[in-house]
């Protein structure tokens, strides 16, 4: 599966949240609102959830291993690094 292409729109606000991303596989596929979260250890990636009735957020899109969120989470991740200071990552037009 070949990650074909992100979109990062950030968030204007003090807090956590730093962005939201839509990434697309295969130029087939898409899954909106994984979030750009700064955590105490640096900054990291969530998948798109969705709060149960119980209270607690579950995923509704997830890599299934280990090794492929890694390459998600550093391709999404190098994206914003390289955004200007300026960008949103959406394109105008």
């Amino acid at each position: 599966m070949e990650i074909t292409d992100i979109r990062i729109r950030k968030v204007n606000a003090d807090g956590k949240l730093k962005a939201y991303v839509t990434v697309t596989f295969d130029e087939s596929f898409v899954v909106h609102n994984v979030k750009i979260i700064e955590g105490d250890s640096g900054v990291f990636i969530a998948m798109p959830s969705r709060k149960t009735k119980n209270g607690v957020y579950k995923d509704v899109a997830h890599p299934i291993n280990t090794d492929f969120r890694t390459v998600l989470q550093d391709r999404i991740l190098d994206e914003y690094n390289n955004l200007e200071p300026e960008s949103d990552g959406m394109d105008e037009g």
